[in-house]
């Protein structure tokens, strides 16, 4: 079965790396059993109402179990995880979900803080049923944890930042290459036209597709006769931190 574990507010501006990571490396904390899918970065409302380390963006990993009981491994680890990862004066959150229970209120609230400043005693209101906790400083990770479990059931934003071999793809691929891995490359030009299996894509070194409609999206642009390139460029420092909603 399919479980939501998101990790929030974990780094601090000048700690050298951001809650992406963090969220990328559960994967080497797993019950056996257990396989992390991909990492999906979900993106929040940026404010100056709200504090944040930098882009008030949450992560999420997408975990088959092989049943129920594996929640509350999963559960322990993830808060072990955060013990031994979150930097000092971060304000971590944590949440745990499956795709199985009622998250129809949680999505709402996901999408809520995606336009609306929001509390931490919203989110914990909503989770009666699926764990939810804070693990220093504010606590105010947790708005972001919960949000970004939403995000990622409902299957419509976010970006993916770790899938399958992703992070080892060279910088040009077929597109048939792609959809072998369920990724799918799609023109965003005007005629919205099919790509063929033998046209070549161009990732500019940072292939990272988008989640619509619950499918690995790779939005691309013709940049000549069967040749598409990916809509934006690897930058030289591009943090993947997770930070609050509050």
């Amino acid at each position: 079965m399919t479980f939501y574990v998101a990790f929030d507010d974990t780094d601090t501006l000048d700690c050298g790396r951001g809650t992406g990571k963090v969220a990328r490396w559960f994967a080497n904390e797993l019950p056996n059993g257990c396989k992390q899918i991909m990492v999906v970065r979900q993106q929040l409302l940026q404010s100056p109402e709200i504090p944040m380390t930098s882009h008030n963006s949450s992560l999420c990993c997408v975990i088959e179990a092989p049943n129920e009981s594996y929640r509350t491994l999963l559960i322990e680890k993830g808060i072990q995880h955060l013990k031994n990862n979150r930097i000092e004066g971060s304000d971590p959150g944590f949440c745990v979900a499956s795709a199985t229970d009622n998250l129809d209120a949680i999505i709402q609230f996901g999408l809520t803080c995606t336009h609306t400043k929001v509390s931490q005693q919203e989110a914990l209101v909503l989770a009666k049923n699926i764990h939810l906790s804070g693990h220093g400083g504010t606590n105010d990770g947790i708005i972001g944890a919960i949000a970004a479990v939403g995000l990622t059931h409902l299957g419509e934003c976010g970006r993916i930042v770790d899938y399958a071999d992703l992070r080892e793809l060279p910088i040009t691929t077929s597109a048939k290459e792609l959809r072998q891995r369920n990724l799918f490359p799609v023109s965003v030009n005007r005629h919205a036209e099919y790509i063929p299996d033998t046209d070549t894509i161009d990732n500019q070194g940072s292939l990272r597709p988008h989640l619509w409609a619950k499918r690995l999206v790779v939005p691309v642009v013709s940049i000549g006769a069967n040749t598409w390139q990916t809509l934006v460029q690897k930058k030289e420092s591009d943090p993947q931190t997770i930070t609050n909603n509050s």
